[in-house]
């Protein structure tokens, strides 16, 4: 069984070694993806026992500024002067960041911290799959990324249920709940170190003799750090205010210095302009930002709507996702396997494209009366049309340049893929909120006609549950104040009566009805785009074996072979 299977595997690598190697850049992938979803549920926890609640946003602001602005940087430097240390740097960052963390007196401190984190997930993620390029043709590829995607959806299950559990406790050994949020990190990171040292054996390649464009990545955050700070925080400002107006303003001045500065560096570019002269890159490059609105925007409502429309704790929440996750695996496996054994793969991103956009028309439907396992369906078929959309796509963008733009090609499907789930995550959120209130509003007013609800009222004014006393109080004395106060904490929901709370819940089910169907439209868009996107044949020879291939016919320095284990 092991002979056939090894003998299946594509030259250079036996599918052992293969899977070895996935080991150790799975565990680096873990970091990341557990990382996000872990501290997502737990932020609120932290900030109230660092006295910052109001500064929270600015601890997830700072990581993303930092992982965006790194991805091209590793990829690009990994081009030029191998992949092995910076994936090993990327790991080490991450672990000293989570160190950081986990020491942070205050939120002014967690947030420098996280945004140390943030500079080494920028590399985990994008150098993991520019390796797998690297020892995997992309015919073969398609059946190992699926791996990957494996790691992704587990993350986005265990995150939220290990982040409401660790936060939840006062200490553990000693040392405050929370703040294992991030020391659990550590033994993780420092296991990937001594896998990837030890199984990663990539052969030596010659450095380039091309300049690292560091003009190019200060003109790069210049651009884009007021973007990612406004997408962020303009709701809080208002988006017509003299903070994001001053952001939009230099954010459009650094991105067109950055492409100035891109076309005067050529090839040695952060993110060689050429690139985009390739029409299946380019075209891909616009899906994946169009498909990362979509996916994130989509993928943050699902939890708002478990844990405020049905009540779910954080922990449940994350379990209630897993059938999007189940389908998900699914999708990726299946077209990960028929990719593999045809050669084709055009037809997934219709399929996983069409599939998204339904499940998220679906989706919208829901409402505060829903049952349980209808809106698991939905999420099924949602996380089924992902499964099929994200893999063909990184492995269509890696396919469609060069071997030598591996690092780069990779790094710049994710960079624009986070881009396009930053600007989506704002935009969708800004809808749900400017919803919320004269939908909540309406709804109190038909709710106030209701004999059952001005009964439970009445008695929510002499009840002992501090949060039915306050909101009966505030509606009798005709103070909507208290109503805004449980908008500002919307778990102050899950404590009140069901009576009382039905207005709030209906209300925020309508405002998300409104928000996945603008969501929709967005994954609609992505179909569209698909449709004109031409398939490349899938390159048989993984990039090594490609450049081995160039060296020997420019009868240059040839790279030293695989080693054999």
């Amino acid at each position: 069984m092991t002979a056939t299977t090894e003998q299946a595997a594509p030259p250079g690598f036996t599918h052992r070694q293969i899977l070895t190697i996935l080991s150790g850049l799975m565990l680096g992938m873990l970091l990341a993806a557990l990382d996000q979803t872990i501290v997502s549920t737990s932020i609120r926890t932290i900030a109230d026992d660092l006295n910052g609640y109001s500064m929270q946003a600015w601890a997830t602001t700072a990581y993303l500024i930092t992982s965006t602005l790194a991805t091209p940087l590793y990829g690009k430097l990994s081009d030029m002067f191998g992949r092995k240390p910076f994936f090993m740097a990327a790991i080490g960052i991450f672990v000293v960041g989570s160190l950081l963390c986990t020491v942070s007196q205050s939120m002014y401190e967690l947030a420098a911290f996280r945004a140390v984190q943030g500079i080494g997930a920028g590399g985990l993620m994008s150098l993991a799959l520019a390796i797998l390029g690297d020892i995997v043709g992309p015919r073969e590829r398609a059946k190992y990324q699926g791996y990957f995607l494996a790691v992704f959806g587990t993350s986005s299950v265990i995150g939220p249920v290990l982040g409401g559990v660790l936060a939840g406790q006062h200490t553990i050994l000693g040392v405050s709940g929370w703040r294992w949020v991030f020391l659990v990190n550590v033994p993780i990171g420092l296991l990937a170190l001594v896998v990837v040292s030890r199984v990663l054996k990539l052969p030596r390649r010659p450095h380039s003799k091309d300049s690292v464009d560091w003009w190019g990545v200060l003109v790069l955050a210049i651009g884009l750090v007021p973007l990612l700070v406004v997408a962020e925080q303009g709701r809080e400002w208002g988006w017509s205010s003299g903070a994001s107006l001053a952001c939009y303003v230099i954010g459009a001045a650094g991105v067109l210095g950055f492409v100035a500065v891109e076309r005067a560096m050529k090839d040695a570019a952060l993110i060689p302009l050429r690139m985009f002269k390739n029409t299946t890159f380019a075209l891909g490059v616009v899906i994946s930002i169009v498909v990362g609105a979509a996916m994130f925007g989509g993928i943050s409502l699902l939890p708002q709507y478990l844990q405020v429309v049905r009540g779910a704790s954080p922990t449940m929440a994350g379990l209630q996702m897993l059938p999007m996750v189940l389908g998900l695996m699914t999708g990726s496996v299946v077209s990960g396997q028929v990719i593999s054994r045809t050669g084709r793969y055009r037809i997934f991103p219709l399929i996983g494209a069409s599939m998204l956009t339904l499940g998220l028309f679906l989706l919208h439907y829901l409402d505060a009366d829903s049952p349980l396992w209808l809106t698991m369906i939905f999420m099924a078929l949602t996380g089924f049309g992902l499964g099929n959309l994200m893999q063909p796509l990184t492995l269509a963008l890696q396919n469609a340049l060069p071997p030598k733009d591996m690092g780069v090609s990779t790094a710049s499907a994710t960079f624009f893929r986070q881009i396009g789930g930053t600007l989506g995550v704002a935009v969708f959120l800004s809808i749900l909120f400017a919803q919320l209130t004269p939908n909540i509003a309406d709804e109190m007013r038909t709710a106030a006609a209701d004999p059952q609800f001005q009964h439970a009222v009445m008695q929510g004014a002499q009840s002992s549950n501090p949060a039915d006393a306050a909101l009966a109080k505030g509606l009798l004395a005709h103070d909507t104040s208290a109503a805004g106060q449980v908008l500002e904490d919307s778990s102050v929901i899950q404590r009140l009566s069901p009576e009382l709370a039905r207005p709030f819940q209906v209300g925020f089910s309508h405002s998300m009805s409104q928000v996945f169907l603008a969501v929709t439209g967005v994954a609609l868009l992505a179909l569209l785009l698909t449709l004109f996107w031409k398939e490349v044949p899938l390159r048989m020879v993984s990039g090594l074996q490609a450049a081995r291939s160039a060296d020997e016919s420019a009868g240059g320095e040839t790279v030293n072979p695989p080693p054999r284990r």
